[in-house]
């Protein structure tokens, strides 16, 4: 559904406390995903996921990043500028989707994330 939370991120200064931390209080298990980037991700629910990432990787976006689904990541990315804000280009994920890091009109940082298995 368009506006669902979908996924959220968590930068860490030390990614093993943090992920021991969410695992011990919330019972979430991680699993080290492939790539370029050091990722920790773990499943919530049938919709929502998380990661778990070093700091210095998360673009300097200070604090928890969320995700919201949309059906259509480029109409959203164009309809995050119309509306005021900003959004970059959107970005595939192998495998999974599309996703773009925007701003709304009074700086809030959020994310867009378009589910897309045959995203290359």
């Amino acid at each position: 559904m368009a506006g669902e939370i979908v996924h959220f991120e968590v930068p860490a200064g030390d990614t093993a406390r943090a992920t021991a931390f969410y695992g011990k209080l919330f019972g979430w298990s991680f699993a080290n995903m492939p790539g370029p980037v050091e990722y920790h991700m773990t499943q919530i629910s049938d919709v929502l996921g998380a990661g778990i990432h070093p700091a210095e990787q998360g673009g300097g976006i200070p604090g928890l990043f969320v995700y919201f689904g949309v059906d259509d990541i480029g109409g959203s990315v164009e309809q995050v500028r119309a509306l005021g804000g900003t959004a970059e280009d959107a970005q595939p994920i192998p495998g999974m989707g599309w996703f773009s890091r925007c701003a709304d009109t009074e700086g809030n940082p959020f994310g867009l994330f378009q589910q897309d298995p045959a995203a290359a």
